[in-house]
């Protein structure tokens, strides 16, 4: 197995380098999105968030899948020592960015009123769609530099990228937001409408993305420059005899984007189906006047804090992949079997308490980030946190799958997941009539059906036998006692202080700690275990200071 400094998994130090830049973007991503909510309105930010769900499935379709796909080929090439064939498959991506990017982009410029007035049924979106049309050009050759870097071994600047781009992201959205909100709203009242504020305001809060994708793209070009002596030094040593066509790289390039592409459209698409879905529900109960606010109250607050610790997942997924494709690729089964139940335990690790934190404290972390009490927003986030767990652990294990080569099984998984998604949710619409509720419980089912269709796959593949107690059930009992603590000091010192803020730093610090004691105390993780872990030498010797260990 590879491994980093002090015998750590090094795709465990590479995948929280990323984890901790996506936390970081996510962080910044939720710093902006108070100021944006605020100056957009509830139905604004239903405007930008139905915009970006468009542009999220045209870059699935196009390049979102290019690093993976990239650094998965690159990897692969790169631990048989064939230097110069892994170039050779960065060329070829490129030329495939260029003109994948570039019919992506005219598709989602010149379809941007189809896509608002028919799938969306809300015109408003349009403008803000044109907007991010040639930003999934820019992300397609984005995509190839940061599947190369990932391909070398380092996640140091795909994580950097990540963060120059959220920066720009969050000063552009909001300070573009803000004025082209306002001369909407002049517009509206010249023509006496109440259109133009919500199409204006979403555009320009869609214009930060732009501008945070070329910076992204900048950064990495320079970073490929500064590393083009090392790839030519690595062709001169390269001694292999067999170098791959151009057409070969191509097809097997093709080959490898096309499952990806598909997965990660199935397994996404679910958002744009639900804000379909719901959308004619409401309009068929003439609620259409509450459609934007309680839209944007699902997508613009309670997704967005789910998806903070997903990012995680996906991190780690990102950083799996390559050493999964090594490990296959130098046929050492051992190496991939412990990779998998590293990625898989310390996923849940993290998943498992951030879904109850969430839970418990859903209303001052809702009323903290973003303003006034949504009573909607609060119940999603505490009957609909357990998504977290769901969606980060078939996050990971899709990134199992196609690490070690199993491409077509997450597209099967996803796509038997969607259908059951699909009927659940009409269900719950028009049977039950539980209206928002009901795309947050089918959420969760999509997510859940994805894990055990997945974890499925994976034992009959690797013939894996996955451990039970110490990844499922200890971190869950740590987690559920953490929970009632946490709630319980939240409820104390609200009482005393007159405030959301303080009570809720003071019990997340408090919970993290008694989480960390409490996995110490159930012998969750012993010192070896522990020390294999990202800081973990640091938090055993903590542990051992406490008595713990």
């Amino acid at each position: 197995m590879q491994t980093g400094k002090k015998g750590k998994p090094s795709f465990l130090i590479q995948g929280t380098i990323l984890a901790m830049a996506g936390i970081l973007v996510r962080i910044i991503g939720l710093i902006y999105r108070i100021p944006m909510t605020n100056i957009l309105g509830e139905e604004g930010i239903g405007v930008y968030s139905a915009a970006y769900q468009i542009y999220n499935i045209i870059l699935l379709l196009s390049s979102y899948s290019l690093p993976l796909a990239v650094s998965k080929l690159v990897s692969a090439k790169m631990a048989v020592r064939e230097y110069r064939n892994a170039y050779r498959i960065f060329c070829s991506a490129m030329v495939f960015a260029l003109i994948v990017g570039t019919l992506a982009c005219g598709i989602c410029w010149f379809g941007a009123d189809f896509f608002a007035q028919v799938v969306l049924n809300m015109p408003e979106a349009a403008s803000a769609i044109k907007v991010l049309a040639p930003a999934i050009f820019v992300m397609a050759l984005l995509g190839v530099l940061r599947g190369l870097f990932q391909g070398q071994g380092t996640m140091i600047p795909t994580a950097l990228s990540q963060i120059f781009e959220q920066i720009v992201n969050a000063i552009v959205s909001v300070v573009a937001a803000y004025y082209l909100f306002q001369y909407g709203l002049n517009a509206d009242k010249i023509h006496s409408t109440h259109i133009y504020a919500n199409a204006y305001g979403a555009a320009g809060g869609t214009l930060g993305t732009l501008m945070g994708a070329v910076t992204a793209l900048v950064f990495c070009g320079f970073v490929y420059l500064m590393y083009d002596r090392v790839i030519k030094r690595q062709i001169r040593r390269d001694q292999s005899t067999e170098w791959d066509s151009y057409a070969d790289i191509s097809k097997v390039l093709v080959m490898t984007i096309l499952p990806v592409i598909l997965s990660s459209v199935i397994y996404n698409i679910s958002s744009l189906l639900d804000n379909s879905m719901f959308g004619h529900y409401v309009e068929a109960a003439g609620e259409m006047d509450s459609y934007k606010s309680v839209w944007g109250a699902f997508s613009g607050k309670y997704l967005v804090m789910v998806h903070v610790p997903v990012a995680i997942a996906t991190s780690l997924a990102s950083s799996v992949i390559p050493t999964l494709s090594k490990a296959m690729a130098r046929r050492d089964h051992g190496a991939a079997i412990d990779s998998i139940d590293q990625i898989i335990r310390f996923t849940m690790l993290i998943a498992i308490p951030s879904a109850v934190g969430l839970a418990v404290l859903a209303e001052p972390i809702m009323m903290v980030l973003f303003r006034g009490k949504n009573v909607a927003a609060i119940n999603m986030m505490t009957w609909g946190s357990s998504a977290v767990v769901f969606f980060s652990l078939s996050t990971v294990t899709n990134g199992v799958l196609q690490g070690i080569g199993h491409m077509k099984q997450p597209i099967i998984n996803a796509a038997l997941s969607l259908v059951l998604h699909t009927v659940l949710l009409a269900a719950m619409l028009w049977g039950f009539n539980m209206g928002i509720y009901g795309v947050v419980a089918a959420n969760i089912i999509f997510g859940a059906s994805m894990c055990v269709l997945n974890a499925l796959s994976i034992r009959k593949i690797m013939n894996f036998q996955q451990e039970i107690k110490k990844t499922f059930l200890l971190p869950l009992a740590c987690s559920g006692a953490m929970g009632v603590a946490v709630w319980g000091l939240y409820q104390l010192i609200h009482m005393a202080i007159d405030s959301q803020l303080i009570p809720m730093v003071i019990s997340i610090v408090v919970g993290m700690f008694l989480y960390f004691v409490l996995l110490l105390v159930l012998k969750c993780m012993d010192e070896e275990e522990l020390a294999r872990m990202p800081f973990g030498r640091t938090l055993a010797s903590f542990g051992k200071k406490l008595h713990l260990l």
